[in-house]
């Protein structure tokens, strides 16, 4: 029965698009009725391959959400005359080709742009340039940037301000001394147990008070957490540290964080759809680690700001040198850290931010080139079939 309704639901899609009688933007959204799991199920690595999909593009039926609406124009993307073809590379004496990469990832889309133009672009278990998918943390990067944006905008005075000057409420708790920075390199010293798949971990007990849909209970529990260490000397990875850092923007700018989103980045680079972002309760703060749901297209679009510079158009929106300092790696407690603000440094001067189950945007601005991925692989981690940043690299390196 489900199918017969998607299918009649992609009919009047396809037929709505082709008459130009309404923009994509104003199209149903043809997987609405897909049937889905729940958010538990989906951080237990517990779903069937057909509803771990439908679930990934309708997350926006987990949580309560606030959209992040697109301008009034789309920038185009056009397609290069010159495709990507016949890429390989070799790991171990095995040789793999794009094929091997989307099946054995399980990937769900991937787009591959290089000096603005799209190389490849392909959707798979049922997706289209339509569908919206999750993000995970890949929205940890887009929150931090838009901490850079506050920076650049004069509502947040200083990277090395305490984060208290914007959040009263956490004076007198294990986050009172620690700084915008320590913040959005993970170096709290606040303890945090991110293990997905333990009922009993930080990570879990966060997502039981996001499920409780309380006001500020996830706050709360922030709040409530212990220090391990002095601030700025222990990285620890804590999805937590992005609910605080979701909390400092809307506090600083007075805006909900979508809105700053859109009214920084989406409405201006050219978006073609509204994206649409879990909050922690209704009409309350947006999770500030995860839950964004948007087209691949406007992942892409994404990448292509931050390997831009953080300009749209020649206006500066992050202030000048932010990527690269958020791009690299940082040293913390005397090590070498392989994390910048909230941003994933690879190979070379390239980048990711990134998602567990396979969520990519990555960014090479040696070779001008952006990918943008979806994947849907059983479990939060570990379980890629190939290395993704072996075939990153050996993408970026394809270009000479």
């Amino acid at each position: 029965m489900i199918t017969t309704r998607v299918t009649a639901a992609s009919t009047l899609v396809m037929t709505l698009a082709l008459t130009g009688l309404v923009s994509a933007a104003e199209l149903p959204y043809r997987h609405a009725d897909e049937d889905i799991g729940t958010v538990r199920q989906v951080y237990d690595g517990k779903l069937y391959p057909d509803i771990q999909v439908n679930t990934f593009r309708n997350i926006d039926r987990l949580f309560p959400t606030r959209t992040v609406s697109r301008g009034e124009t789309v920038s185009v993307l056009p397609v290069s005359d010159q495709p990507l073809q016949e890429f390989s590379y070799s790991v171990d004496d095995q040789t793999y080709d794009l094929y091997d990469v989307l099946a054995m990832n399980r990937v769900s889309g991937m787009v591959i742009i290089r000096d603005g133009e799209i190389l490849f672009e392909k959707y798979l278990l049922g997706n289209d340039e339509h569908t919206r998918w999750m993000s995970m943390s890949v929205v940890k990067s887009m929150t931090a940037t838009l901490i850079g944006a506050a920076i650049q905008d004069g509502f947040i005075e200083s990277i090395d301000d305490p984060i208290v000057n914007y959040l009263p409420r956490f004076q007198g708790s294990a986050y009172d001394g620690v700084t915008v920075r320590n913040l959005l390199q993970m170096s709290s010293g606040v303890a945090w147990n991110e293990t997905y798949t333990d009922p009993t971990s930080d990570r879990r007990r966060m997502l039981e008070a996001q499920i409780g849909r309380q006001p500020g209970a996830v706050l709360d529990l922030m709040a409530s957490l212990p220090r391990a260490a002095e601030p700025g000397t222990v990285w620890n990875y804590s999805t937590g540290e992005t609910q605080l850092a979701g909390a400092l923007v809307q506090a600083a700018t007075g805006k909900p964080v979508a809105e700053y989103l859109s009214e920084k980045i989406w409405s201006k680079m050219g978006m073609e759809a509204d994206a649409n972002w879990w909050l922690q309760s209704p009409d309350g703060l947006e999770v500030g680690g995860s839950g964004l749901s948007a087209t691949l297209r406007d992942y892409a679009r994404f990448g292509l700001f931050l390997l831009n510079d953080g300009v749209i158009e020649g206006e500066r929106v992050l202030p000048d040198g932010w990527i690269e300092a958020a791009s690299t790696p940082k040293i913390v407690g005397g090590e070498t850290v392989p994390y910048g603000y909230m941003l994933w440094p690879l190979h070379g001067r390239s980048y990711a931010a990134e998602g567990i189950f396979g969520q990519y945007v990555f960014v090479d601005p040696d070779k001008n080139l952006v990918v943008a991925m979806w994947s849907a692989q059983p479990k939060p981690l570990y379980r890629a079939g190939l290395n993704e940043y072996e075939f990153l690299q050996a993408l970026s390196d394809f270009f000479q």
